[in-house]
């Protein structure tokens, strides 16, 4: 029987793509593998098979779209590969999942039920994205402590966070934050929390709009972005904190459904839980102030984090 060109092509093409398929499904199955296994355990060597007859060793020529699914196929078994090793090297007891893509069109949102002031058109007041995926999102206040720790440890293991910085701590230090600002392939976004964390429903408008707005100089000049996103101390506010952060250019202002300490976490929601969504507070502290140093936290709220089957995406990618 004759085969045409055409149908050979179709053939030839769907099974490079069930291979490619193949491929993906058995890095993925042995990065499940690598995250469940004994941290002492790393498995038998594996053995790269010799070149045919004919061919010359290492890789060969592939065609376009099965090279491309290949070599996307060998990115994410060394990511995840990675990803094994930094959790045994951190302590955690299991790699942390992996945040699937963020949604194309982001979410509306809108302000909490109950968080709400008389205001109308003001910058959204939230806990929580609207979203289905199980992803949470790790956000780090104010900026007293500057670990060098924390940055080569969220770097090793690729978490995303989001830091809401404090000038009258930050500023004796500004390098350090340029670094984390770059620590990671995606960036650390650094957002408003006020120039010297007053407790703002006790200023007037104008200091207020001074506290809100000169914070946003500071970024913009020290950082090159004027951030959309502001968290008020203590998440305090008042209708005149939100009027006054609107008129300087913030969008959002996201406050937290749970916070994380080195030795416990502290819950917003009656049912002590993670739901999908939930924004995580902590802050840059040491063991001056908590019990434990920035790395132990993160071990902690991660190991929290990942038992309940959530990954961390990146805030800005959401809201």
């Amino acid at each position: 029987m004759v085969i045409s060109a055409h149908l050979f092509r179709r053939t030839l093409g769907a099974a490079l793509v069930v291979a490619a398929l193949a491929s993906v499904a058995t890095a993925c199955s042995e990065a499940g593998s690598d995250a469940g296994s004994d941290a002492g355990s790393d498995g038998p060597e594996r053995v790269t098979p010799a070149p045919g007859a004919g061919r010359q060793g290492g890789r060969a020529e592939e065609p376009g779209s099965a090279g491309a699914l290949n070599a996307y196929v060998e990115k994410v078994r060394a990511q995840r590969a990675a990803r094994v090793l930094a959790a045994k090297k951190w302590g955690l007891a299991r790699p942390p999942l992996e945040a699937p893509a963020p949604p194309a069109v982001k979410p509306k949102i809108t302000t909490r039920k109950g968080f709400e002031t008389d205001g109308e058109g003001l910058p959204p007041v939230f806990t929580t994205v609207p979203t289905k995926q199980k992803v949470v999102f790790l956000t780090i206040d104010d900026g007293a402590e500057k670990d060098p720790e924390l940055l080569r440890m969220m770097k090793d293991l690729r978490i995303p966070y989001s830091a809401f910085l404090s000038d009258y701590v930050v500023k004796d230090d500004y390098g350090y934050f340029a670094r984390m600002q770059k620590s990671l392939e995606s960036g650390v976004a650094l957002h408003n929390h006020t120039l010297n964390h007053r407790y703002l429903p006790g200023l007037s408008y104008k200091q207020q709009k001074r506290e809100i707005c000169g914070m946003q100089d500071v970024i913009e000049k020290r950082f090159g972005t004027r951030p959309p996103l502001f968290r008020p101390p203590y998440g305090n506010y008042n209708e005149d904190t939100l009027r006054a952060a609107k008129s300087c250019g913030v969008k959002a202002v996201p406050l937290w459904a749970s916070e994380a300490f080195p030795d416990h976490m502290e819950w917003r929601e009656w049912d002590r839980d993670l739901h999908p969504g939930d924004i995580v507070l902590t802050h840059f502290r040491g063991k001056g102030d908590w019990k434990g140093t920035m790395p132990d936290m993160i071990r902690r709220v991660m190991n929290v984090i990942t038992a309940k089957g959530y990954a961390v995406a990146k805030l800005e990618d959401y809201v």
